[in-house]
């Protein structure tokens, strides 16, 4: 049996960091499964510094395209803080969260690479 946070929302059956890739898996167990990238996860932190603190208060991210993930740190039953290389460590990923930005990626990314395409910003990806 999967264990439910205090929302109702199961924990994950399992959270893997690929380097290589630059991608996070995680996995519900009912089924779903999602590999979010580290510029995405990144870029939409669930902090206070990326969010703000009310709504249309969110800062857009810049120069996110090559973050890595260094540490995935459980925090209780219900989230994962994630280290981030340029020294991002704030946001605390509820497992709801997680599972949103899985099932909201195209969305939630296609209007991030249109603010970055508004501002003149042109992401520089390492090979």
């Amino acid at each position: 049996m999967s264990q439910l946070t205090p929302s109702g929302d199961s924990a994950p059956t399992e959270i893997r960091l690929r380097r290589a890739s630059r991608v996070l898996e995680v996995a519900f167990p009912d089924g779903p499964c999602y590999a979010l990238s580290f510029e995405y996860l990144r870029a939409h932190s669930p902090s206070a510094e990326v969010q703000g603190h009310g709504p249309g208060q969110d800062v857009l991210q810049i120069a996110k395209e090559n973050v890595a993930i260094t540490r995935v740190d459980p925090v209780g039953h219900y989230a994962v803080r994630l280290v981030f290389d340029d020294g991002h460590d704030t946001g605390l990923f509820t497992w709801k969260y997680l599972r949103e930005l899985g099932a909201g990626f195209e969305e939630r990314w296609a209007r991030y690479l249109k603010r970055l395409e508004g501002i003149g910003y042109e992401r520089k990806v390492r090979a």
